[in-house]
């Protein structure tokens, strides 16, 4: 795959497949039944079963249902301070074999040849950037080289480290995926870093974080105003300001509310009562 710059073939919206153990290939199946084309899974089996999201690829790539190049598929190295004893790498070995032993069992537990996105899951230190986290990096850039990942992210990082990391890098990131806090500003000091350097935020826990914004009058009357729930009104927001959603609903219901969103529109007036709620 080469790297065009373009975006235009990624999914409104991911479906995400932490923290679903035995039922994430029923849920990754039946994200793809109800629409979803992008998912996103990491190689680190403390919170995501990497595998299960293979074994429902397999079977939708048997069937005839969908191709590869129906898909938008990102996952995640993990530094040992994220794992637990299911390791995917020699933990022995240094930081770069890591990164490759880890992309190359994601490869086989998915089936693919290639990842569209593959992200760094979070720098190896809380402020700064490590020399582990530049090893890792350049790790993943001789992996972009190859052809055989499209883009580079990075996860669970703020300001400063991105800032970082786009100054260092050679092949510099193309996704930022971090917690997505209403209380904070809906992480707004980040997104517009990428909106400004090319890059696309993609925010999770957009839900599950926000669970008083969710239930403020500002949404729920926006909600009764165009007749969707106060999810499909937190995700319209989220496209609305550039942002990629990433949701790991378990309902089908949930799935396909979330995947219609794209019918109507909230003004620019909406769009900054929400972006100001505090919850």
């Amino acid at each position: 795959m080469s790297d065009s710059g373009a975006f235009a073939d990624i999914p409104a919206l991911l479906y995400g497949t932490a923290w679903k153990e035995d039922d994430t290939e029923r849920l990754t199946a039946l994200a793809l039944e109800a629409g979803f084309r992008g998912i996103d899974t990491a190689n680190q089996r403390k919170h995501y079963h990497e595998a299960g999201v293979g074994a429902a690829l397999a079977d939708v790539f048997a069937k005839g249902s969908l191709a590869r190049k129906d898909l938008f598929l990102q996952t995640k190295f993990t530094f040992r301070g994220g794992q637990d004893h299911r390791l995917p790498y020699d933990p022995a070995a240094p930081v770069p074999a890591q990164v490759e032993q880890s992309f190359a069992q994601s490869l086989a537990h998915l089936g693919v040849s290639t990842i569209d996105s593959y992200v760094l899951h979070g720098p190896s230190t809380r402020d700064g950037l490590a020399p582990a986290d530049w090893d890792a990096w350049r790790a993943m850039e001789r992996i972009h080289d190859s052809g055989k990942v499209r883009w580079l992210g990075v996860s669970n990082v703020d300001l400063d480290q991105l800032e970082a990391l786009c100054d260092g890098a050679r092949v510099r990131p193309r996704f930022v995926q971090n917690r997505c806090f209403a209380v904070h500003g809906w992480d707004r000091d980040v997104r517009r870093y990428c909106e400004k350097n090319g890059m696309v935020y993609q925010g999770f826990s957009l839900l599950t974080a926000n669970g008083a914004v969710l239930g403020s009058a500002t949404i729920r009357d926006m909600a009764h105003r165009y007749g969707k729930t106060p999810e499909q009104i937190v995700f319209r927001f989220a496209l609305e300001v550039g942002m990629l959603p990433l949701t790991g609903t378990t309902s089908r219901g949930h799935m396909l509310a979330d995947l219609d969103v794209g019918n109507f529109r909230l003004s620019p007036e909406e769009v900054v009562a929400i972006e100001t709620l505090k919850g």
